[in-house]
């Protein structure tokens, strides 16, 4: 079972769909014990990152979280839950969960283009993925594929090291992070079509083991 993890932090209904239309099994849950008991978790999430946290620490799920990680647990995290895997976020100047070291950004203002054009905030719409290395969650994807984005902050690892992918939006950013058994995406894959339909598949069946 797939554990969908809420906190209160939106877009779960899409997610728990997307699975089911691959036919996996998995349950939007608040429990504990379901949570360190299922066999992977989906970390989704929108909104600000200060309120996200606040209601993580709330419900206990940020102990979970943690206590799932250092269990070798597959985690794939979502958007909000892309950025709140690290130490801090510039968004309401949260304090987060610490797996990965680095911290979250806001876009400059004003942000540019390579052609000069103003570009809006928050990043809203399709991109690409430059990838950096080879992950299982991301076999069979392309370099022609493109995502679905929103959001106003990107996570900024403290190493490259953690750094799958990149996506220029007037700056490059890292759109895919992960460590160990935790990947991370700042697009939502569960809104992306076929591509991001088979990073879900990929995870589904992921073993937690980081592969390049």
């Amino acid at each position: 079972m797939i554990a969908i993890i809420d906190y209160k932090a939106g877009n779960l209904s899409s997610v728990e769909r997307a699975l089911k239309k691959l036919d996996f099994s998995c349950r939007i849950t608040q429990s504990k014990e379901e949570i360190l008991n299922c066999e992977r978790i989906i970390f989704p999430g929108v909104g600000a990152a200060g309120k996200a946290m606040a209601d993580l620490r709330q419900l206990g799920l940020d102990k979970v979280l943690k206590q799932a990680f250092e269990a070798h647990k597959p985690i794939l995290g979502i958007c909000l839950g892309a950025q709140i895997i690290l130490e801090k976020s510039e968004e309401n100047d949260a304090q987060c969960l610490g797996l990965i070291k680095g911290d979250v950004k806001l876009f400059p203002n004003p942000l540019f283009s390579e052609e000069s054009e103003r570009l809006k905030i928050p990043h809203m719409g399709w991109n690409g993925v430059h990838f950096l290395k080879r992950h299982p969650v991301l076999e069979g994807i392309t370099p022609d594929d493109e995502f679905y984005f929103v959001h106003a902050y990107y996570p900024r690892p403290a190493s490259d090291e953690y750094v799958f992918g990149t996506t220029c939006y007037g700056i490059e950013f890292p759109s895919i992070i992960g460590y160990k058994n935790l990947i991370a995406v700042q697009f939502h894959p569960e809104k992306s079509g076929p591509a991001g339909l088979r990073i879900l598949k990929n995870f589904c069946t992921w073993n937690g083991r980081h592969a390049e």
